[in-house]
């Protein structure tokens, strides 16, 4: 017989403590929402199964990992249990968890929840305002509903891709950043979602498309379209009207300064830190207009003065007289960062095992209702008869019925 998880019960209340999120999702997007939620206190219960888990819990090599330190973060404070849901009592299962449920996310291709018997509609006689998110690349409905997609090809056909790079190569994939993109804006929608519940007492299905999360992103390069009919093309490091603008080599390996000039104040400091007073004054530097049009040649007189002092020296200096610049950081970087770990952005968790490793912290703060990270990645089925025993009232005969059924499984 499993031993009973021990369930922490934060003291302190979080924004979303005492809601109950059914977390089907998979990979990263619908994951990092679910996520999100769980760190602002949502009880989030992560299903799955022996025969389909999440495939980020082994190594993903279509990411370029060859461990599961995605699953790790994404999963941290979430409950997990086992459900096959091709077996009709899992499914019965699952429908009797989703009903004790406030919201139900997935990011399975739309059609999936219908078929598993799942779906919106399903769900309404079960819940009749349960909120129901569903993550996919094209969303719910029109002619491409049912294309696979993953986090480059989001970037790609959301139009981001175009503008990423430089004007003398390619589009650039846009990888993480589009599943945790995509992810936030789901947490939003879901969040939106749940007030007008708590307002109305009725629920909704929100659809998110990954693909039109991406294009969001370009609402400038769209008018631009629009106003002009020329479309916006790949411009590296550059922003039109600023200079310098771009990440600069300093002393080291691989180390790197981002340093941008949006203001004459801001360029008078820039020249002071370098020691180069003259160029306020300098009629190919002296506006903004000059300094873009002499950016090439800016850039290399800044890099030459960057590669041969440090990043933290740099940025220390260079904040010191206005000028906004920092590192640009590695992840050993980042978990060493003297900042970040005095706001608690990088926490330490322990397992029940007596393991130890560094997490991600929440990325707000609130002043009186604290989000945070609390429990390490949950083992698969870890939480089975706090969900099934203690939340649905099962005994556990009934379990340990299901489990030799491979309901639970």
């Amino acid at each position: 017989m499993m031993n009973k998880p021990t369930i922490n019960k934060p003291t302190i209340r979080k924004p979303l403590q005492g809601v109950r999120i059914t977390d089907f999702t998979v990979h990263a997007a619908g994951p990092f929402c679910t996520h999100m939620l769980a760190l602002l206190g949502a009880e989030c219960i992560k299903v799955e199964s022996t025969k389909r888990m999440d495939v980020f819990r082994k190594p993903h090599p279509v990411y370029g990992r060859m461990e599961a330190a995605s699953f790790a973060q994404v999963a941290a404070n979430k409950l997990s249990i086992q459900i096959n849901m091709k077996h009709a009592r899992g499914a019965e299962l699952a429908r009797r968890v989703i009903a004790i449920s406030d919201i139900m996310c997935e990011s399975f291709r739309p059609g999936v929840m219908e078929r598993l018997g799942i779906g919106y509609e399903a769900l309404k006689a079960i819940k009749h305002d349960i909120v129901m998110v569903s993550i996919s690349a094209c969303g719910q409905t029109g002619p491409e509903r049912n294309y696979r997609g993953y986090a480059p090809l989001f970037g790609a056909t959301g139009g981001l891709g175009t503008l990423t790079g430089f004007a003398d190569g390619p589009p650039v994939e846009m990888r993480h950043a589009m599943d945790h993109g995509t992810g936030l804006a789901a947490a939003a929608a879901t969040l939106a979602a749940y007030l007008r519940k708590k307002r109305t007492g009725k629920g909704q299905h929100v659809d998110i498309s990954a693909r039109e999360v991406a294009t969001s992103f370009i609402g400038d390069a769209l008018l631009q379209y629009a106003a002009t009919g020329q479309s916006s093309g790949r411009q590296g490091n550059d922003i039109p009207g600023m200079a310098p603008h771009n990440v600069y080599p300093c002393l080291g390996t691989d180390m790197w300064i981002s340093i941008a000039v949006a203001q004459d104040s801001e360029w008078a400091g820039l020249a002071r830190a370098m020691g180069r007073e003259q160029w306020i004054s300098d009629p190919q530097y002296a506006t903004s207009a000059s300094r873009w049009e002499h950016r090439r040649v800016l850039d290399e007189e800044i890099a030459q003065w960057t590669r041969t002092r440090t990043r933290e020296a740099l940025t220390a200096l260079l904040q010191k007289h206005g000028v906004a610049a920092f590192p640009s950081y590695h992840a050993k970087d980042i978990v060493e960062d003297p900042h970040m770990l005095s706001r608690g952005a990088i926490k330490e968790l322990r397992s029940p095992k007596g393991e130890t490793r560094l997490a991600v912290g929440v990325p707000w703060r609130f002043s009186r209702t604290p989000g945070s990270i609390d429990t390490w990645t949950p083992e698969l089925g870890e939480h089975n008869r706090y969900v099934f025993g203690e939340l649905l009232g099962m005994k556990e005969s009934e379990i340990l019925e299901l489990i030799e059924d491979q309901a639970i499984y």
